[in-house]
């Protein structure tokens, strides 16, 4: 009796110093990461200032969200800057990894960090680049490019489609090494055993990525697909930076989050800001479940082939 008591006095005190190791994450995310979700929450359904008291308002914060043009224009800008930064890196990031997985290249790990480069790079620094080369003024460099090939120079700033493709083309330029990586992992799990017969069989590069890499590659194309989709939903810091003191007064590029920001922030109606994100919320949700229902379907795709 006594060494049993003795062998569950250890085993609970195990228990208990287990959970005290992991306890410091579990705490740290029930403070910022718990908490504000659930605050957010409550906020979506009262009008509040940030200082005085709140009143209870029902379903009122989401009709005045839904019932606003200039949230729908942010939703646009958002999905249109979504797919114009997001779709071209798919295709790019494809290209850019079977180049960099090829046998015969040289110096492969300088070009890898090149492509990786970006992802790492401070947010200041690229805002300060792309600031430079996508002025307004006829001597920025992108008007430069223009006026060389006889077209009109352009207000990146102010413009309505100016502001969505530099701002597209900033995030296409910061992500594009991060995807890059993850098809050039992709590409390494894939045995060489069948490129090799496929050159046997007399097939071109062109035929070895469109037979072999980009059907093998389909489960990490789902991943990236599901992590841009995500990523551009929530996109505020590339036109944040770039637009500067103009972004949230000017809705040529003002995304679903920066309409969230200011109503709560520049507003003061933290009502109306929670129930954005709670809209925003239910719209990345939907976003994953089909990524979810994709990447299921392309397993049972790949059962069927092995069976």
């Amino acid at each position: 009796m006594a060494f049993t008591r003795k062998y569950r006095s250890e085993e609970t005190k195990d228990k208990i110093s287990a959970y005290l190791y992991i306890s410091p994450f579990f705490i740290i995310f029930a403070i910022i990461g718990l908490y504000p979700a659930i605050f957010s929450l409550f906020l979506a359904f009262q009008k509040w200032n940030g200082l005085g008291e709140m009143s209870f308002v029902g379903l009122n914060n989401f009709k005045v969200v839904l019932q606003d043009p200039i949230f729908w224009k942010a939703l646009y800008n958002t999905i249109v800057m979504g797919i114009m930064g997001t779709a071209p890196q798919i295709i790019v990031g494809i290209i850019l990894a079977f180049i960099l997985n090829q046998a015969y290249l040289k110096f492969k790990n300088t070009f890898r960090a090149m492509v990786f480069l970006p992802y790492i790079t401070s947010m200041v620094a690229v805002a300060l680049v792309f600031g430079v080369f996508f002025s307004n003024n006829d001597t920025a460099l992108a008007n430069y490019i223009l006026n060389i090939f006889g077209m009109d120079t352009v207000a990146w700033k102010t413009s309505e489609w100016g502001a969505k493709i530099a701002i597209s083309i900033m995030v296409f330029w910061r992500w594009i090494g991060y995807n890059t990586i993850i098809y050039l992992a992709g590409l390494q799990s894939i045995p060489k055993d069948l490129y090799e017969a496929a050159r046997i069989d007399g097939a071109n590069t062109f035929q070895q990525l469109r037979y072999i890499t980009i059907p093998l590659l389909k489960p990490f194309i789902v991943l990236t697909v599901f992590f841009s989709t995500v990523g551009a939903l929530q996109l505020f810091t590339e036109p944040t930076v770039f637009l500067g003191t103009q972004a949230f007064s000017r809705t040529e590029a003002m995304t679903v989050v920066m309409y969230l920001y200011r109503d709560a922030f520049s507003l003061q109606s933290f009502g109306t800001g929670s129930a954005t994100a709670v809209i925003l919320l239910f719209i990345i949700v939907v976003a994953s479940a089909i990524n979810t229902y994709l990447t299921s379907g392309i397993r049972k795709k790949g059962k069927g082939i092995k069976s």
